[in-house]
């Protein structure tokens, strides 16, 4: 399997992370000595900025646990799919979608989740629980995996119909991977898009596959074209001559 990860993405963003944590814990500190100003619109000020501070510590948290938690979410998918996609190509933080798996077979579009707690779906329709206060503090909510994925899908699509309109039919499956061990509880045997527990995608994709028939030879040599355009930078920097 050949993998394709923009680290200087990954690098950079991992700053920011840092960077936005520290200024919304900055603000937060900042509306604690607020109290002490004398100034008779104190704990309005304060209050501000509290919900100010409380909201950018949440975007350091989206980014940190994309871009800076070991192991990310990309490392995980590299170590399950490499002994089950070894013809793939796995492309990270390049195309419109963070994770795209490319097989003969089609198009694997992965929406990678993290979080944690008693987890389940019934359709679309999801729901966590078990997490206490860190629903509010230290964790991005669990949101709707399911339509983030119809979301992906889309923003795919549309860009495979403009860098390779010669592909008539997208051969494109969305799935949703859990990434992280300590989930309490993961009932996501009715969710109606392929859900799962990083743990069980091998046996997943095996069975999968022996279902599938390759895609024609152009639309896959279309398709590697349009998802390297993203990569040229990477495909250009390889050594010793090594094909892609």
């Amino acid at each position: 399997m050949i993998v394709l990860r923009d680290e200087k993405k990954i690098e950079r963003m991992r700053k920011l992370s840092q960077y936005v944590s520290l200024f919304g814990i900055a603000v937060l500190f900042g509306g604690l000595l607020i109290l002490f100003t004398g100034n008779e619109n104190a704990l309005a000020f304060q209050l501000l900025a509290l919900a100010a501070g409380w909201a950018i510590s949440q975007v350091g948290i989206f980014l940190g646990h994309r871009y800076s938690r070991k192991p990310r979410p990309d490392q995980v998918l590299d170590d399950v799919l490499k002994h089950v996609a070894r013809d793939g190509r796995l492309y990270h933080y390049l195309l419109p979608a963070s994770h795209v798996l490319l097989m003969p077979t089609g198009v694997i579009v992965i929406n990678a989740k993290y979080q944690i707690g008693k987890i389940s779906v019934d359709g679309d329709k999801w729901k966590q629980s078990g997490i206490g206060l860190r629903k509010y503090f230290g964790q991005e909510g669990l949101g709707n995996p399911t339509k983030e994925c119809e979301r992906l899908i889309s923003s795919m699509a549309n860009y495979i119909r403009k860098n390779a309109p010669q592909v008539a039919e997208l051969p494109m499956a969305p799935m949703i991977v859990f990434t992280t061990k300590e989930i309490a509880n993961l009932d996501v045997a009715n969710s109606s898009i392929p859900a799962m527990h990083y743990s069980k995608v091998k046996g997943y994709l095996r069975q999968q596959k022996s279902k599938l028939e390759p895609m024609p030879a152009e639309d896959y040599a279309a398709l590697r074209a349009a998802f390297d355009l993203k990569a040229a930078h990477l495909l250009s920097e390889e050594l010793d001559g090594n094909p892609a």
